[in-house]
């Protein structure tokens, strides 16, 4: 405790993390407004290495009652920036191939419908791959998966390069979709695990804008590699990929900072069911996989040539929504944090909600711009508000939460596409926009039933 001569006294509590393992008092000097000074003590008790805390009391003369001042936020573990750039290498790299695969397969005299075939394929293996990444995470340690996933994501690419036929082909894409959930999945529950609580949303997002990052520049770039040897992107890609292998190696190590190593505490799926917070967030990922996977990728491009626009004019949207959303990714995730989880989820499916109801009506490719931005603002917040929720429900135990978790968007990436195709042929394309924006506010009216908490460095 300490005091201050004047003519008023306030006393301020403050909480602040400390990473000390036993009681230890300090001392500072800090001013008052008015220019005058006066010491402060902080006696602080840890328990835990991460977390702990500290009660500051400080009095200052002159000034009365002190409001309350925000502490300054703790900067991210540097695990969360390397999961960050291991992430926006495999986005650049899969930006790289995509556009180039259906021409790439064309060599091997695919057709529509082979084309269409290889696509699918990566999607469905991820699918039939994700409730078993929970298990092996379980056994080897989320760290060990994500090497694990790079790599034969690598040999998949280089493999694809050197491909003979179209069943080669359609072998090599396989694999890479089975490596591509090992990655994503062990990357975000490692991530999940070496965040504090207080800073998942912040981490979600950083996560996500690698993601975002790659996805932007990838395409450009694979089309330039194109123009040198059909095969010379998927080359790229497995060096990208093998890059990032090494860096998750360097720096993930054993131990706390890989945050996900076997012999932690294991949760099982129906107790994380008996928690709210954890279906809402699997609704809403499903309702983000169905729009943007279905209605985004699947139903936008062809309502845009219908429009008489040729394909160029859906890669300005796509880009410009793209560009928005990495924009505010960052701030949606201090918007998690320190407005609470529920306040985010309502906000981030309301307006993507909305944005995708007004699609309904839209028969102009400006306005079509002008939504895709708007529901790129929701999307922002729900790429952290859910992965924080799961965070908080998970807690850092392994177990199939994030698999499942994941899986839902890959549901919605796999199905979407097919009933929002069978809904605009049979029925209408606004009945099919309209299938997306039923699920968003499904998940809209859920997120209401979420208490507000907002989360601590302790919780």
């Amino acid at each position: 405790m300490s005091s201050c001569t004047g003519s008023g006294t306030g006393a301020l509590m403050l909480s602040s993390a400390n990473a000390g393992s036993s009681s230890s008092s300090r001392a500072s000097r800090s001013g008052s407004a008015d220019g005058s000074w006066c010491s402060t003590t902080r006696r602080c008790t840890s328990t835990e290495s991460s977390a702990s805390s500290c009660d500051r009391t400080v009095t200052a003369a002159g000034l009365g009652s002190v409001p309350p001042v925000a502490a300054a936020q703790p900067s991210l573990p540097r695990e969360v920036y390397v999961l960050s750039v291991v992430g926006g290498c495999v986005m650049l790299g899969l930006g790289l191939v995509l556009p180039v695969l259906p021409v790439y397969a064309a060599t091997f005299g695919a057709g529509p419908t082979q084309i269409g075939a290889l696509v699918a394929l990566f999607a469905l293996m991820r699918l039939a791959t994700s409730p078993f990444c929970g298990r092996l995470g379980v056994r080897f340690g989320e760290r060990r998966v994500l090497v694990a996933g790079l790599l034969l994501c690598a040999v998949s690419s280089a493999l694809t390069a050197f491909a003979g036929s179209y069943g080669q082909l359609l072998v090599f894409r396989g694999l890479g979709g089975v490596g591509s959930v090992l990655f994503s999945v062990s990357a975000l529950a490692t991530l999940l695990a070496i965040s504090p609580a207080d800073q998942r949303g912040r981490a979600s997002a950083v996560f996500e804008a690698g993601f975002l990052l790659g996805g932007i520049c990838g395409p450009a770039l694979g089309g330039l590699l194109a123009l040198v040897a059909l095969p010379a992107p998927f080359m790229a890609y497995a060096v990208l990929l093998l890059a990032a292998a090494v860096l998750t190696l360097a720096v993930l190590r054993t131990g706390r900072t890989a945050g996900a190593e076997p012999g932690r505490d294991v949760v099982g799926l129906s107790v994380l069911l008996r928690d709210r917070r954890y279906p809402v967030a699997c609704l809403a990922a499903l309702a983000q996989g169905w729009v943007l996977f279905g209605l985004r990728s699947a139903l936008v491009p062809t309502v845009v040539v219908a429009w008489r626009h040729d394909v160029t004019w859906v890669g300005w949207a796509f880009t410009i929504s793209a560009v928005v959303q990495a924009l505010l990714i960052m701030p949606a995730g201090r918007v998690v944090d320190r407005a609470g989880r529920r306040p985010a989820m309502i906000a981030g499916t309301g307006v993507a909600a909305a944005a995708i109801t007004a699609l309904v009506f839209v028969d102009g490719y400006a306005w079509l711009v002008v939504l895709l931005s708007v529901y790129a603002a929701g999307s922002a917040l729900l790429n952290a508000a859910p992965a924080a929720l799961i965070g908080d429900v998970v807690a850092g135990r392994a177990g199939s939460g994030v698999a499942v978790f994941s899986m839902c968007t890959d549901v919605g990436a796999v199905v979407g596409p097919v009933v929002v195709g069978l809904i605009a042929e049979r029925v209408s394309v606004p009945a099919a926009f309209g299938s997306g924006a039923v699920l968003l506010v499904v998940a809209f009216v859920a997120s209401w039933t979420l208490t507000t908490v907002r989360p601590t460095r302790r919780s």
